[in-house]
């Protein structure tokens, strides 16, 4: 007898558990007639720059898959080269004008060299993050592809540059330099 009251009370206990809701995805919104949705590989808000990470996607397109791919990875990188060009730019204007220098103007002079080294020789450190080949009905390959390069990585890689750049040394705050860069890559976080 205590045996079956022991499995009815199981019983209970179990289906008691059990959740009866069912939950159904709404669907997607109407699309105006003719429209069709797009939906572009390696894309969307997963692949945006944030503020952790720079990140670029591209397409490449060709009649042999391997020039599709370098297509793909040029056009990334170029983007990515291009984004941080622009972030480190607003850094160094952000962070020149905070400084009490005298030689404000020769400073920005030797940030803007050192920034088109230092980017150049740090798109050798992206990651690929996705990459996705297709054949079109033209017999054509495409390659979409997203890259993504560490804004820590970056921020040291200057670091390293700005420490050995003489007559900077005395003007070049590390920690100010990096706040200012950490506030701009924020301002990248998407909403």
């Amino acid at each position: 007898m205590k045996a079956l009251n022991y499995i009815i009370v199981l019983i209970v206990l179990t289906a008691s558990c059990r959740s009866t809701k069912t939950t159904t995805t709404p669907p997607p919104p109407s699309l105006p007639e003719g429209e069709v949705e797009i939906i572009v590989p390696c894309s969307g808000p997963e692949f945006f720059t944030d503020n952790e990470v720079f990140r670029a996607n591209s397409v490449g397109e060709s009649i042999d898959l391997s020039v599709s791919k370098r297509k793909a990875m040029t056009n990334a990188r170029s983007q990515l080269a291009a984004s941080i060009q622009t972030t480190v730019k607003a850094v160094t204007d952000n962070y020149v004008n905070s400084t009490e220098s005298n030689n404000v103007e020769q400073i920005e002079e030797r940030f803007e060299s050192m920034n088109r080294e230092v980017v150049s020789q740090e798109l050798r450190g992206i990651r690929k993050i996705c990459e996705r080949y297709y054949r079109t009905p033209e017999g054509k390959y495409k390659t979409y592809v997203a890259i993504e390069l560490s804004a820590g990585q970056l921020v040291d890689a200057y670091h390293q540059r700005l420490s050995t750049i003489q007559g900077l040394k005395i003007d070049y705050d590390y920690e100010k330099f990096k706040e200012t860069f950490e506030q701009e890559m924020l301002r990248n976080k998407p909403e």
